[in-house]
């Protein structure tokens, strides 16, 4: 599945932080504007995994799981 998130990123003395706009709770930071965006990416990816599995508990048997694209 590809997604795509928005950034922000700043820089706090010698380290980046960033935190995406769409994830409320994905932070992350880095040495580099890139370990800082992988970070971020980390932070999201794990939170949506986190929410899904959260989204599934009591689900019925009988539930029908479609997947939608969004543009």
């Amino acid at each position: 599945m590809h997604n795509e998130f928005t950034a922000i990123i700043e820089q706090d003395e010698n380290w980046f932080v960033g935190y995406c706009l769409e994830i409320p709770g994905a932070n992350g930071q880095g040495r580099t504007i890139e370990e800082c965006k992988k970070s971020v990416a980390e932070a999201i990816s794990l939170i949506l995994v986190d929410r899904r599995e959260d989204a599934l508990e009591g689900v019925s048997e009988n539930a029908i799981g479609e997947v939608i694209t969004v543009e």
